[in-house]
């Protein structure tokens, strides 16, 4: 039987506080882990998400900002 060992400091939280800490529903973490959306990880019939996965997910949805350079970058040809 394979183990995966967690980092340290790596705590495992449960559906209600990983909705907190992202400030969502329940529903909304429910319907991540019904979709395969985030990592999770089964003890018994408990379901809990890592730190990690928590941040990986958020890191994964992060939008970069469009700066003046960019912006005109993507403007040539136009007109």
């Amino acid at each position: 039987m394979s183990s995966v060992r967690l980092p340290p400091c790596d705590q495992l939280l449960t559906v209600e506080a990983a909705a907190e800490r992202l400030s969502t529903s329940v529903r909304f973490i429910r319907r991540l882990i019904a979709q395969r959306r985030i990592e999770f990880v089964k003890v018994g019939r408990y379901v809990r998400i890592s730190e990690s996965a928590l941040a990986e997910f958020v890191a994964a949805g992060r939008v970069a900002p469009i700066t003046s350079v960019s912006a005109w970058k993507s403007r040539r040809g136009v007109a």
